[in-house]
């Protein structure tokens, strides 16, 4: 028999998103820790149960999550940085603080630095490490979470972090000692993670999922050492290890994990499904179980049965039924848990898609086929699915003979600014007239419960598009006076009008569809609905023009349009799976492009065109880079160089190491990048020195996803630090990130402090 599997599930509960409520709710102290558990508990039993009943044989526990998975593991391995410890605070306080700060009941801590996972949209926490961590096993989560799955009446395969991964992802903290690597304390961590998976073999489970993805990095070919002493250590205290690679592909890595002690091994068919020849060549000397990750859990298009039986069957016909499981490619996390909670899509369109739960479903159906099943069900599950690809590609054969050929017609002069940055600088001086050390933001400013519920009005026709549009112009007017008196120098709209910085804009191409509780867990209790492109992308006219317009009608100061860029809008929404990622990236560029240039004629002196998902985007593996890096720097050039010298161009960067595609950044030739700084203890600034950045630059001052309110001095001392690396006549002075998510009041208080920071430089450093 071929067994089924999923890998993880979504933690959000269902589309009323049950987890975040719960959470915030806690945050506001609304309800106690006890409601909290017993919120977390319901979704728990939910998730489990529904995914059983799709007919799954391997149901993921353990990687359920209030935050964040990795934080998770380190709250239970006591690798607590020591600026968390003896605040007096409860252990689910300490948790929610390293994830997102505290600033109450005289406790005044940061949060812990966040980093995107692999190449995802989702953050997780960074551990921190140094010679004095001590490894600690505080809560065996997967023990807990295994015994309340069987008290709700499912056996499940416990999901947990894989030690080598742990570490690897982690950085030395700020105490450890120069030259210090995490890797090192692997010795000492190992016997922790005996114990942890001696006690859920003794809970009674028979296999356990242990996360590896680092696998799949070009850097693990020198990890070969310390995964054979580590599985060598642990396999014979634990149940039977799947150890599981996701995202990308083993390549050389597979020489020494097939030789590995586990019981089975995972690759991802979705994201690299070449690895499949070579990895049945790898194990099939070996009893290693072979988990096939043919269902995506990174896109929400509806399996091909027919190609997906076709590679198991390939694994069968070499390794036998019992030696191969179908099984979602990664963790379902990265989906929306349900069709069943869209009622707004068309018939056709709901026919494309397939979400966590129904892809729980596909793999149970794949699997009964390839075990020779001959239920009627499977039967019909099978022709039905037959069908819907075929719809699916005679809709896919369609396509936009302007869009296409407007593509195809780029030329290289488009790409290309009038003048070289440091000729536009001088003019954009003169037309701007920023003082030294401008001060601005990233873009958005609260959306606060008043916004957001005229925009449900109007969805729901409660109150009329003028009505809205009076409201809309209020609080834009609101945003533009308050930047007038706190003394910020380029100004922002706030858009108050925007749902999302994708979905915005995606609702005004052709191209797209919408959902209406496809949420996604992006970080912490921030979820999003990334929108799906299903045709060729384009612009039927202006998206943004009306409101940078009226904000800059209201103010002398330069008001700065805002743009999300091609890259960010195609990696944070849904994109197609039958056209190339470079062919929606740069019809998305073209569009952007169009809406560029309208704003420059529209009076706007300074166009944001955001792209904090292209270093997200680049490829696992290095030998794929240049390509990558290519389409994705032409992308933006395109959207960005078609307007005048006078004209500033900023971008936005977050989360980035740009170590490593350095030179990609500076191809962009933005004349002003923002980057996340304040989180990161501002390495990226090093990164800069070293490489020498000649265009300006805005390192974030302080980091806007924590409700803790940075102190002027603070930001003084941030700025100092600045100023010891890059020239002063570059900095520009921004927090870390848009306003969004955070309230008025932390609002305002943060950015006096900012404005402050910056009268300070200017001051010292005339």
């Amino acid at each position: 028999m071929v067994a089924s599997s999923v890998l993880g599930f979504p933690r959000i509960g269902s589309a009323n998103r049950e987890v975040k409520k719960a959470v915030e709710a806690y945050w506001a102290g609304k309800i106690s820790a006890d409601a909290l558990t017993k919120a977390a508990a319901e979704v728990k039993k939910t998730s489990w149960i529904n995914v059983k009943a799709k007919g799954v044989d391997f149901v993921p526990s353990g990687e359920f999550s209030l935050y964040d998975h990795v934080l998770d593991h380190s709250a239970a391995f006591n690798v607590i940085p020591t600026r968390y410890v003896g605040l007096g605070l409860s252990p689910l306080d300490v948790y929610f603080a390293m994830g997102r700060g505290r600033q109450s009941e005289g406790v005044d801590v940061p949060a812990s630095e966040m980093k995107k996972w692999f190449d995802s949209n989702y953050h997780f926490v960074v551990p921190e490490f140094s010679d004095e961590t001590d490894f600690k096993l505080n809560f065996n989560k997967a023990v807990e979470e295994f015994k309340e799955a069987q008290a709700a009446g499912v056996t499940t395969r416990p999901v947990v972090l894989g030690p080598i991964s742990f570490l690897v992802l982690g950085k030395p903290s700020k105490e450890a000692k120069p030259g210090f690597q995490p890797i090192s304390l692997l010795p000492k961590l190992l016997p922790v993670y005996k114990t942890l998976l001696a006690d859920l073999k003794v809970a009674g489970a028979e296999w356990v999922q242990i996360d590896e993805p680092v696998l799949v990095l070009d850097t693990a070919a020198s990890l070969g050492k310390q995964f054979s002493s580590a599985y060598a250590e642990l396999a014979p205290v634990s149940p039977k290890i799947l150890l599981t690679t996701y995202f990308s592909r083993l390549d050389s890595n597979l020489t020494y994990v097939a030789k590995l002690p586990v019981a089975g091994l995972h690759i991802d068919l979705d994201r690299a499904p070449g690895q499949l020849d070579e990895v049945i060549a790898a194990v099939k000397p070996t009893s290693i179980v072979l988990s096939l990750g043919l269902v995506s859990g990174r896109n929400i298009w509806k399996t091909d049965f027919a190609a997906a039986i076709k590679s198991g069957q390939k694994a069968i016909d070499a390794l036998g039924q019992d030696r191969v499981v179908v099984a979602t490619s990664s963790s379902l996390l990265h989906t929306p848990v349900t069709l069943a909670s869209e009622t707004k899509l068309t018939p056709e369109q709901k026919d494309w898609f397939s979400f966590a739960l129904e892809k729980a479903g596909e793999v149970a159906t794949i699997a009964a086929v390839l075990s020779g099943s001959q239920d009627a069900k499977v039967a019909a599950a099978l022709e039905e699915n037959t069908a819907s690809i075929a719809k699916r590609r005679a809709f896919e054969a369609n396509s936009d003979d302007a869009v296409r050929k407007r593509v195809a017609a780029v030329t290289p002069e488009q790409l290309e600014r009038q003048s070289p940055f440091a000729v536009r600088k001088e003019i954009q001086a003169k037309h701007l007239n920023l003082p030294k050390f401008p001060t601005t933001t990233i873009g958005s400013f609260p959306q606060t419960k008043e916004i957001r519920q005229a925009r449900a009005k109007l969805g729901k026709g409660e109150i009329t598009e003028e009505e809205y549009e009076e409201f809309i112009k209020k609080e834009v007017e609101t945003v533009v006076r308050f930047q007038e008196r706190i003394g910020l120098d380029l100004l922002v709209h706030g858009e108050p009008e925007r749902n999302d910085m994708v979905q915005y804009f995606g609702e005004q191409l052709h191209g797209f569809v919408f959902t209406q509780n496809a949420w996604v867990q992006s970080y912490g209790s921030r979820y999003v609905r990334p929108p799906i492109i299903v045709s060729d992308v384009s612009r039927s006219g202006p998206m943004t023009v009306k409101w940078s317009s009226y904000a800059q009608s209201l103010t002398k100061l330069p008001m700065k349009g805002m743009l999300t860029g091609p890259v960010t809008i195609l990696n944070w929404s849904f994109p197609r799976a039958d056209v190339s990622r470079e062919l929606q990236s740069k019809q998305l560029a073209l569009a952007l492009r169009d809406e560029v240039i309208d704003l420059e004629k529209a009076g706007i002196s300074a166009i944001q065109v955001d792209e904090p998902a292209i270093r997200e985007g680049l490829p696992l593996r290095r030998s794929d880079w240049d390509a990558y890096l290519k389409w994705a720097v032409d992308s933006f050039k395109l959207s960005t160089a078609g307007v005048t010298d006078q004209l500033q161009t900023h971008s936005h960067f977050c989360y980035s190491d740009f170590d490593d595609i350095f030179p990609s950044i500076q191809r962009l030739d933005a004349d002003v990048i923002s980057i996340e700084a304040s989180k990161s203890d501002m390495k990226l600034l090093n990164t800069f020195k070293q490489y020498g950045y000649s265009n300006q630059i805005g390192p974030g001052v302080y980091d806007i996803h924590s409700p803790r309110v940075p102190g002027s001095q603070e930001i003084k001392d941030r700025l100092k630090s600045m100023l010891d690396i890059l020239p002063d006549s570059l900095l520009f002075v921004n927090p870390d990130c848009g306003l969004k998510t955070r309230g008025w009041k932390e609002t305002e208080a943060s950015l006096v402090n900012l404005v402050e920071g910056a009268k300070w430089a200017r001051e010292n450093y005339a």
